[in-house]
Protein backbone atom coordinates (compact mmCIF):
# COMPACT_ATOMS: atom_id res chain seq x y z
CA UNK A 1 0.00 0.00 0.00
CA UNK A 2 2.67 1.94 0.66
CA UNK A 3 3.62 2.86 -3.27
CA UNK A 4 0.06 3.46 -4.06
CA UNK A 5 -1.61 6.42 -4.48
CA UNK A 6 -3.17 8.04 -1.12
CA UNK A 7 -5.52 10.40 -0.81
CA UNK A 8 -5.26 12.63 2.27
CA UNK A 9 -8.31 14.91 3.89
CA UNK A 10 -7.07 16.93 6.53
CA UNK A 11 -9.77 19.76 8.19
CA UNK A 12 -9.23 21.35 11.62
CA UNK A 13 -13.30 21.58 13.31
CA UNK A 14 -13.93 23.95 15.84
CA UNK A 15 -15.19 21.61 18.08
CA UNK A 16 -13.95 19.01 20.84
CA UNK A 17 -12.39 16.12 20.20
CA UNK A 18 -15.31 13.87 21.48
CA UNK A 19 -17.85 15.48 19.85
CA UNK A 20 -16.01 15.09 16.26
CA UNK A 21 -16.02 10.96 17.13
CA UNK A 22 -19.69 11.42 18.00
CA UNK A 23 -20.49 12.78 15.07
CA UNK A 24 -18.10 10.03 13.27
CA UNK A 25 -19.97 7.23 15.07
CA UNK A 26 -23.74 7.97 16.40
CA UNK A 27 -26.30 6.50 13.40
CA UNK A 28 -28.36 9.29 14.46
CA UNK A 29 -25.68 12.12 13.82
CA UNK A 30 -23.94 10.52 10.45
CA UNK A 31 -26.84 10.87 7.88
CA UNK A 32 -26.69 14.88 8.56
CA UNK A 33 -23.20 15.36 6.77
CA UNK A 34 -22.29 11.90 5.14
CA UNK A 35 -23.20 12.09 1.55
CA UNK A 36 -24.26 15.40 0.88
CA UNK A 37 -26.75 15.79 -1.64
CA UNK A 38 -28.59 12.47 -0.99
CA UNK A 39 -30.38 10.52 1.45
CA UNK A 40 -28.14 8.60 3.85
CA UNK A 41 -29.47 5.57 5.47
CA UNK A 42 -27.49 4.01 8.39
CA UNK A 43 -28.24 0.23 7.70
CA UNK A 44 -25.61 -0.90 10.84
CA UNK A 45 -23.66 0.99 12.72
CA UNK A 46 -21.37 -1.52 14.92
CA UNK A 47 -18.30 0.79 15.88
CA UNK A 48 -15.65 -1.63 17.26
CA UNK A 49 -13.37 -4.03 15.48
CA UNK A 50 -14.97 -6.97 13.67
CA UNK A 51 -18.12 -4.24 13.53
CA UNK A 52 -19.64 -2.60 10.37
CA UNK A 53 -21.15 0.65 9.11
CA UNK A 54 -23.31 -0.30 6.48
CA UNK A 55 -24.75 2.68 4.62
CA UNK A 56 -27.28 3.39 1.85
CA UNK A 57 -27.37 6.55 -0.65
CA UNK A 58 -30.61 7.40 -2.04
CA UNK A 59 -30.95 9.75 -5.01
CA UNK A 60 -34.19 9.63 -6.54
CA UNK A 61 -34.92 5.30 -7.23
CA UNK A 62 -31.42 4.93 -7.25
CA UNK A 63 -29.41 3.37 -4.44
CA UNK A 64 -25.58 3.39 -3.57
CA UNK A 65 -24.34 0.96 -0.52
CA UNK A 66 -21.27 0.99 1.53
CA UNK A 67 -19.90 -0.76 3.70
CA UNK A 68 -17.23 -0.12 6.50
CA UNK A 69 -15.73 -3.09 8.50
CA UNK A 70 -13.91 -2.15 11.07
CA UNK A 71 -10.31 -3.31 12.01
CA UNK A 72 -9.18 -0.69 14.63
CA UNK A 73 -11.69 1.51 17.01
CA UNK A 74 -9.70 3.29 19.76
CA UNK A 75 -12.06 6.03 21.17
CA UNK A 76 -11.68 8.81 20.52
CA UNK A 77 -8.76 8.91 18.37
CA UNK A 78 -8.77 6.80 16.01
CA UNK A 79 -11.07 4.93 13.43
CA UNK A 80 -9.54 2.18 10.87
CA UNK A 81 -11.26 -0.09 8.46
CA UNK A 82 -12.14 -1.39 5.05
CA UNK A 83 -14.66 0.55 2.90
CA UNK A 84 -15.80 -1.07 -0.35
CA UNK A 85 -19.03 -0.50 -2.05
CA UNK A 86 -21.66 -3.73 -1.78
CA UNK A 87 -25.00 -4.51 -3.32
CA UNK A 88 -28.37 -4.37 -1.44
CA UNK A 89 -26.94 -7.98 -0.21
CA UNK A 90 -24.21 -6.97 1.38
CA UNK A 91 -21.55 -8.74 -1.53
CA UNK A 92 -18.17 -6.25 -2.42
CA UNK A 93 -19.08 -5.23 -5.80
CA UNK A 94 -17.17 -3.15 -8.39
CA UNK A 95 -18.43 0.53 -7.71
CA UNK A 96 -21.81 1.48 -9.79
CA UNK A 97 -19.96 4.34 -10.37
CA UNK A 98 -16.67 3.83 -11.61
CA UNK A 99 -16.27 0.01 -12.69
CA UNK A 100 -12.76 0.21 -12.31
CA UNK A 101 -12.84 1.61 -8.46
CA UNK A 102 -10.92 0.00 -6.23
CA UNK A 103 -13.22 -2.85 -4.38
CA UNK A 104 -11.38 -2.48 -1.08
CA UNK A 105 -10.30 1.14 0.60
CA UNK A 106 -8.25 0.78 3.35
CA UNK A 107 -9.72 3.87 5.17
CA UNK A 108 -8.17 5.46 8.50
CA UNK A 109 -9.27 8.59 10.34
CA UNK A 110 -7.77 10.27 13.47
CA UNK A 111 -8.57 12.91 15.73
CA UNK A 112 -6.57 15.08 17.57
CA UNK A 113 -6.98 17.57 20.48
CA UNK A 114 -5.80 20.66 18.83
CA UNK A 115 -5.45 24.55 20.33
CA UNK A 116 -8.94 26.18 21.82
CA UNK A 117 -10.53 23.30 22.14
CA UNK A 118 -10.83 22.79 18.54
CA UNK A 119 -10.15 18.97 16.55
CA UNK A 120 -7.53 18.29 13.80
CA UNK A 121 -9.27 15.37 11.83
CA UNK A 122 -7.14 13.10 9.12
CA UNK A 123 -8.41 10.85 6.95
CA UNK A 124 -6.12 8.40 4.59
CA UNK A 125 -7.65 6.88 1.42
CA UNK A 126 -5.46 4.30 -0.41
CA UNK A 127 -6.45 0.96 -3.11
CA UNK A 128 -5.80 -2.34 -1.31
CA UNK A 129 -4.97 -5.49 -2.75
CA UNK A 130 -6.01 -3.45 -6.44
CA UNK A 131 -5.25 -4.41 -10.09
CA UNK A 132 -3.24 -2.14 -11.97
CA UNK A 133 -6.63 -0.62 -13.74
CA UNK A 134 -7.88 0.09 -10.28
CA UNK A 135 -4.73 2.21 -8.79
CA UNK A 136 -4.83 3.86 -12.25
CA UNK A 137 -8.64 4.74 -11.74
CA UNK A 138 -8.11 5.75 -7.98
CA UNK A 139 -5.02 8.02 -8.96
CA UNK A 140 -6.84 9.65 -11.58
CA UNK A 141 -9.99 10.58 -9.42
CA UNK A 142 -8.10 11.79 -6.27
CA UNK A 143 -7.77 15.16 -7.40
CA UNK A 144 -11.50 15.06 -7.56
CA UNK A 145 -12.59 13.51 -4.21
CA UNK A 146 -11.93 16.56 -2.82
CA UNK A 147 -15.47 17.88 -4.12
CA UNK A 148 -17.44 15.16 -2.65
CA UNK A 149 -15.65 15.49 1.08
CA UNK A 150 -15.42 19.14 1.33
CA UNK A 151 -19.18 19.45 0.65
CA UNK A 152 -19.58 16.40 3.91
CA UNK A 153 -17.00 18.58 6.02
CA UNK A 154 -18.38 21.98 4.81
CA UNK A 155 -22.14 20.17 6.21
CA UNK A 156 -20.20 18.45 9.33
CA UNK A 157 -18.66 21.58 10.09
CA UNK A 158 -22.41 23.03 10.37
CA UNK A 159 -23.66 19.98 12.64
CA UNK A 160 -20.83 20.78 14.70
CA UNK A 161 -20.98 24.54 14.99
CA UNK A 162 -24.85 23.57 16.05
CA UNK A 163 -24.05 20.94 18.93
CA UNK A 164 -21.49 23.23 20.49
CA UNK A 165 -24.15 25.61 20.53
Amino acid sequence: MADHPTYVLERTFDAPRDLVWKAWTDATLLPRWYGPNVETIIHRLDVKPGGEWITEMKWGENSNFQVMKYTEVDPPAKLVGLQSSTDAEGNIIASPMMADWPKVLPTTVTFEEAADGKTDMRLTWAPHEASDAEIACFAGAIEGLGKGWTAGMELLAELLTELVG
